[in-house]
């Protein structure tokens, strides 16, 4: 058997891949043991006695497939985790999602005058100091004072109103008293 380790080599380079790529003609041994330079080397490749092999094909069937049982929820328990909770899902992530979240409702609601600029400043504060914890406790409070300053405005309305019958009374009062002296002190 004649050693054709030269012209492997040779191939290897002229073909731009390595030696285990490489393939011989087994039947052509003669031919092929001749060449020794790069330009018969390339002369026999140009022939098909010397063949660069196709690549093995990786599939990455079983990778999809196990990617989509993983979307469903399968294989993420504890003994498949490798990074801490907070690695895998960034505590500040969160936080800034649901940050995002209020302060684009507040900024609606400004923009659409369902929340005058100090209600505004208030509630920016509060969403800053984590007071709520999603969007439906911060509406939730939004109503709650809403009603609270509704309420607030109609007893202040109501106690105006008593206020000035109050007023009307004592000024009656006074001119019946003041009539009355008037009529005594006449009498007298």
């Amino acid at each position: 058997m004649v050693s054709l380790k030269l012209q492997k080599r040779l191939a290897a380079s002229v073909l731009k891949c390595g030696r285990n790529k490489v393939w011989l003609d087994p039947n052509e041994v003669n031919d092929i043991s001749m060449a020794n330079s790069r330009h018969t080397v390339r002369k026999l490749a140009k022939d098909g006695l010397i063949i660069r092999k196709p690549q093995a094909i990786h599939s990455r069937w079983r990778t999809r497939q196990r990617m989509l049982a993983k979307r469903k929820g399968r294989h993420t328990g504890l003994g498949h985790r490798k990074g801490t909770k907070n690695a895998r899902m960034p505590e500040k992530k969160l936080w800034m999602r649901r940050i995002r979240i209020l302060r684009n409702l507040i900024r609606r609601f400004r923009k659409a005058r369902k929340l005058d600029r100090h209600q505004y400043r208030t509630l920016y504060k509060q969403i800053k100091g984590n007071s709520f914890k999603n969007k439906r406790l911060l509406l939730e409070h939004i109503l709650k004072e809403k009603e609270r300053a509704t309420r607030m405005a109609k007893q202040t309305a109501q106690a105006d109103h008593y206020r000035n019958q109050k007023k009307l009374k004592v000024a009656k009062r006074k001119e019946k008293i003041a009539k009355e002296e008037a009529a005594f002190t006449a009498a007298a």
